[in-house]
C-alpha cells in the first residue's frame, strides 16, 4: 500500500542492518525499543515467515509493517547504496581501524565521491561523504572508537599522533586491492576533537580530454586560440570544486608534447601526467608558489602552470614569466571571467602589465546533470525565473529530478562544465589600460557567452533543472 508521507530513515536506525540484510529481506529500520525491532517490509510478502526467520537472525522480536515495493525500492537505493562494480557492498563496522577505513576510502572512490568528512560531535561521531558537489550522511561511529580511526589516518599519512591541538596535512598513497589513488589528508581541531577531511585525487590524468570537458564549439576555439599562443598568461576563475584542475591538466595534456618542457608547482598534485614536471608546494619549508616561479624561470620552461595566483608575490612573479617568453597557467579567485582583470589589478599589478601579459580569461562552474533515466518533463511557467531576470530563449517545457535506482534517488547523476571564455585582444587590452571594467558591449559584439548564458543552454535542452543554474541567472 502506498504511504501518504514521504519516509525518512535516520542514520542511527540505518546502521541497524547491514546492507545484505537489508537488500535479502527487502526490509528498513523504523525503529528499534530495548526488546522490540520495527521494521518496514515489502508489501505482498509473507509477513509470519518473514517475521519467523528476522527473529532467528536478529535474535530480538519483530514487528513489520507493509509499504509499497515502490517505497522500498526507492529507500533501499537511497540508504543502502551498492556500489556501481559490485553489487554487494561490505557493511562497514568499527571492529577494527585499518578495515573500517579501508573499506570506507574504496566504498567512496566507487561511488565517485570527491571528499570524506569524519567530524566529531559531543556524543557521536559521523561520516560524509561528498558526491556529484552534494554532502551526504553515510555512517555515525561511537564516541569511544573515534580516536583508533584519528591515529590510523594520522600514522598512514606520516603525521603527529600526539599533536590534537594545531592543524596537520598530510598525504596518504592509498593501495586496496586493485584500487591506488593520492588522498590529501586534512586535519582540523574542533571543540569536541579533530575533524578530518580526506580529498580523494585522481592520479591518472590522461582520460581528461578538453573536447568534452563541457566547452561550447566557440568557446573550445576560443580557448585553444589562447592555448596557442607562444607566451601570457591565461587564467581559470571559480569557486573551490568548480573543476579549474581538471580543465588545467586537460590544457596540459594538450600542450604535451616532446618539444615543450612543461612546469607545474600545485598543491597538492592531484593528478599526474608523463612528460610533465610537477612540482609539490612545502609552505613548511619555504617552497612556495612565488618561490618555485622563481627557479622555474633558471629551468628553461616553455609552459608554466601555478596551482594558483593567490598573493601579489605570484602574481608578480606569473607577470615576470609571462612578460619573458612563457605561456603560464595559472587559477585564481573571482565571480566572472572578467572579474579576473580587477583581482589582478587589486593585487597591486599596474593595468599596462595586466593588458601586455593577460591573453585568456576563463570561467567556469559545474552543474548535475539531469539523471537521463528518471528526469520529468513539465510544463514551464515563467513565474519560477529570478525577478528581473530575462531568458535568452523562450521554454515551454522543462525537466525535473525525480530520482530512481541508477542515481540513488538524487534525481541527478553526473556533472559537467559550463565555462565562460574571454579572449584578449588589441581592443580589450586597451580598456584594460584605460581602467574601463564595463566592456559588456564589446563582449556581446564578440560573441562571447557569459556563465549564465550556457547554463540556461544546458537548461533549455532538458539536461539539467532550474534549481542547479538559478545562482547563476543573477549574474547574468
Amino acid at each position: 500500500m502506498e504511504q501518504k508521507e514521504e519516509i525518512t530513515l535516520s542514520t542511527d536506525n540505518i546502521h541497524l542492518l547491514t546492507k545484505d540484510q537489508a537488500w535479502h529481506y527487502r526490509i528498513l529500520p523504523k525503529h528499534k525499543t530495548a526488546d522490540t525491532f520495527f521494521l518496514y517490509c515489502e508489501d505482498g510478502a509473507d509477513e509470519n515467515s518473514l517475521t519467523d526467520e528476522l527473529e532467528i537472525l536478529l535474535d530480538v522480536t519483530v514487528r513489520l509493517e507493509a509499504i509499497s515495493p515502490t517505497q522500498i525500492a526507492r529507500l533501499l537505493s537511497k540508504y543502502y547504496i551498492k556500489d556501481n562494480a559490485a553489487q554487494s557492498a561490505v557493511h562497514l563496522q568499527m571492529h577494527n581501524a585499518d578495515d573500517f577505513l579501508h573499506n570506507l576510502i574504496s566504498e567512496a572512490k566507487n561511488l565517485k565521491s570527491s571528499d570524506i568528512h569524519i567530524e566529531s560531535y559531543e556524543n557521536k561521531c559521523r561520516v560524509r561523504i561528498r558526491i556529484d558537489g552534494m554532502m551526504v550522511e553515510r555512517y555515525l561511529l561511537k564516541r569511544e572508537e573515534y580516536p583508533a580511526l584519528i591515529n590510523k589516518i594520522k600514522i598512514l599519512s606520516n603525521l603527529d599522533i600526539s599533536e590534537k591541538r594545531l592543524p596537520q596535512d598530510g598525504r596518504i598513497n592509498f593501495k586496496h586491492k586493485e584500487q591506488q589513488f593520492d588522498i590529501r589528508v586534512s586535519i582540523l581541531p574542533t571543540l569536541f576533537g579533530e575533524k578530518i577531511v580526506l580529498r580523494l585525487l585522481n592520479n591518472d590524468a590522461t582520460n581528461i580530454d578538453l573536447n568534452s570537458l563541457g566547452f561550447s564549439a566557440f568557446d573550445l576555439d576560443n580557448y585553444i586560440q589562447g592555448v596557442k599562443r607562444p607566451n601570457g598568461i591565461l587564467l581559470i576563475s571559480g569557486p573551490t570544486g568548480s573543476g579549474k584542475t581538471t580543465t588545467l591538466y586537460g590544457t596540459l595534456k594538450f600542450l604535451n608534447k616532446e618539444t615543450r618542457n612543461i612546469l607545474t608547482v600545485e598543491d597538492p598534485v592531484e593528478y599526474t601526467l608523463e612528460g610533465v614536471n610537477q612540482v609539490q608546494l612545502k609552505e613548511s619549508i619555504g617552497l612556495g608558489f612565488a618561490e618555485a616561479l622563481r627557479t622555474f624561470l633558471r629551468q628553461d620552461p616553455d609552459v608554466i602552470m601555478v596551482g594558483e595566483i593567490r598573493d601579489t608575490d605570484t602574481a608578480n612573479m606569473a607577470i615576470r614569466a609571462a612578460l619573458t617568453g612563457h605561456l603560464v597557467l595559472s587559477t585564481i579567485h573571482t565571480n566572472s571571467a572578467w572579474g579576473t582583470v580587477s583581482r589582478l589589478i587589486d593585487m597591486g599589478i599596474p593595468s599596462f602589465l595586466v593588458a601586455n601579459t593577460l591573453n585568456t580569461t576563463v570561467a567556469q562552474r559545474l552543474i548535475r546533470l539531469l539523471c537521463p533515466h528518471c528526469k520529468q518533463e513539465q510544463e514551464f511557467k515563467k513565474d519560477l525565473y529570478p525577478k528581473q531576470f530575462k531568458p535568452y530563449s523562450e521554454v515551454l517545457h522543462h525537466h525535473t529530478p525525480n530520482g530512481c535506482e541508477q542515481c540513488y534517488y538524487t534525481g541527478y547523476k553526473g556533472r559537467k562544465a559550463v565555462y565562460e571564455v574571454i579572449p584578449i585582444d588589441q581592443d580589450l587590452a586597451l580598456e584594460i589600460k584605460n581602467g574601463n571594467m564595463y566592456i559588456q558591449d564589446l563582449l556581446k559584439e564578440r560573441g562571447i557567452h557569459t556563465l549564465a548564458e550556457n547554463a540556461f543552454d544546458l537548461f533549455s535542452q532538458g539536461l539539467t533543472s532550474l534549481e542547479e543554474i538559478y545562482p547563476l541567472l543573477f549574474n547574468y
